[in-house]
């Protein structure tokens, strides 16, 4: 019998200037990015808290954590790839992922499929196994001031 588990994760970061941005393993062309230890990528922290929760593992600041300066502006997408050998290290499979990004700026949906690759890539799901949706917050708090990016994602995971 197949054991199915779901995981959520969630993370926000605020918005700087003078930093690059960078969304599902995507950079964007701003003059701003994400404050953050790694790269600050919210998508894919968000997805690999889902992962990690999913499989009952602690989170990812415990496996990554923010006072480690190997991990210095690391690219989340290695952070990704961690987490999913850790979990295949545990029996676990990938099934899906679903995820939302919630932002007044930049404009996300012309790099969705660019993002859905990169996290493909790094999951080794296919890239219709990965969802990706993105919102704003109608102005409201930070996130609809654009002062923040925020994300959301759910995944379902399976062991035999």
């Amino acid at each position: 019998m197949t054991q199915l588990r779901i995981g959520h994760g969630y993370d926000i970061h605020r918005l700087v200037p003078g930093r690059p941005l960078v969304l599902g393993g995507v950079r964007f062309a701003t003059d701003y990015g994400l404050e953050g230890h790694s790269d600050a990528d919210c998508l894919t922290h968000a997805i690999c808290d889902a992962l990690l929760g999913a499989a009952a593992l602690p989170d990812i600041g415990h496996f990554f954590p923010n006072t480690d300066p190997a991990l210095r502006n690391i690219d989340s997408q290695v952070l990704l790839r961690r987490v999913v050998a850790e979990l295949a290290s545990r029996q676990f499979s990938l099934v899906n992922i679903d995820a939302s990004l919630i932002a007044e700026k930049p404009k996300i949906a012309p790099h969705l499929a660019a993002m859905k690759a990169a996290l493909a890539a790094s999951t080794g799901l296919p890239v219709d196994c990965i969802g990706l949706k993105a919102t704003t917050n109608e102005g409201i708090d930070e996130i609809g001031r654009g002062l923040a990016i925020a994300a959301h994602a759910v995944c379902l995971i399976s062991r035999p």
